[in-house]
């Protein structure tokens, strides 16, 4: 690179395989689908509570959907975007973060 610090490659990237077509479609939609069902059950009146430890021991109870999916950790990039939509969701209106990634989730679940 421009500072001189040479480029490492790993054997171990080549070996991993790419998922293509209809495989990679139903794939991100359980990705997606997953994280909605977690958010699920907080949903509503009668929603039920979380509780949350993070790596360090500490302990949050809450059923609020941007808390939840915030201190989540996703790997999955479209699980990610569910992540985002809640956030854009709280920043634009300060409402409906779990109720908006439901309802993306209800309808991936049927796109399925």
């Amino acid at each position: 690179d421009e500072y001189g610090r040479p480029f490492i490659i790993l054997k171990e990237q080549q070996a991993k395989s790419r998922v293509k077509g209809l495989e990679a479609v139903k794939s991100n939609i359980l990705a997606a689908t997953s994280i909605s069902k977690i958010l699920r059950s907080s949903l509503g009146p009668k929603g039920m509570d979380k509780i949350l430890v993070s790596p360090d021991g500490d302990v949050t109870i809450t059923n609020d959907g941007a808390t939840i999916l915030e201190r989540m950790h996703v790997d999955h990039q479209v699980a990610k975007l569910m992540v985002e939509l809640s956030s854009s969701q709280d920043d634009e209106i300060g409402d409906g973060t779990t109720g908006v990634v439901v309802l993306a989730g209800s309808l991936l679940e049927q796109a399925e």
